[in-house]
């Protein structure tokens, strides 16, 4: 039976069989002789995004009391769930990300912990998934962005809409009207500054 370790792009952690291109944590959440969540979703506001294979290190998930692997379909899902790439084992990425953050942002020389203070606040609402108003048209969104509609998720990719889920994603013609944005704001401006997020090979197939 799977475990529940799985994010949505509304920051939820489900069970489910399918496996993710990302791992990453909010710090421990779990209780290892169970290999259940407890009832808290964080411990830290640093959410990260990491490899699922560095250095050819192994770990039995959730069986210690360490940190809590969660696992994420793509860098764009972990994104909207506002999780941010790591600095130990993602650095270049992390680098990459800082700088265009900043760029984005209008800051200079900022600190991962200021990253994370800034993102804490866009990605909740008390224990829930805090929505964005989207202040532009769907289609000037940049590539990477996640916004919601009538509970679903949908990618912004390519100049078109790919709806989510684990099993992969879909590109359809939907009626995004009251759309509202999954994507942190700041974090969309690091997308419009040129950061590119690993997006899943399904939203770069035809259809």
């Amino acid at each position: 039976m799977p475990l529940q370790n799985r994010v949505t792009p509304f920051g939820d952690i489900i069970a489910t069989p399918e496996r993710g291109l990302f791992t990453g944590n909010r710090g421990i959440i779990h209780d290892p002789t169970s290999k259940t969540l407890l009832n808290k979703r964080w411990s830290n506001p640093a959410w990260i995004t990491c490899v699922c294979d560095f250095r050819g290190r192994r770990r039995d998930v959730m069986a210690t009391r360490s940190w809590t692997e969660l696992f994420f379909f793509d860098e764009a899902t972990a994104f909207a769930a506002g999780h941010r790439p790591c600095f130990y084992c993602r650095r270049d990425d992390a680098n990459r990300f800082r700088t265009a953050w900043a760029q984005g942002n209008g800051v200079a020389n900022v600190r991962a912990s200021e990253i994370d203070r800034v993102l804490h606040a866009e990605r909740l609402d008390g224990r829930h998934k805090r929505l964005h108003p989207l202040d532009d048209p769907i289609g000037a969104l940049p590539d990477g962005t996640m916004i919601a509609a009538a509970g679903a998720s949908y990618l912004i990719a390519q100049g078109r809409v790919w709806q989510w889920s684990f099993a992969g994603y879909r590109a359809v013609d939907a009626d995004l009207r009251n759309a509202q944005l999954l994507t942190p704001p700041s974090m969309v401006r690091a997308l419009r500054a040129g950061y590119q997020p690993v997006r899943h090979e399904s939203a770069n197939a035809p259809h």
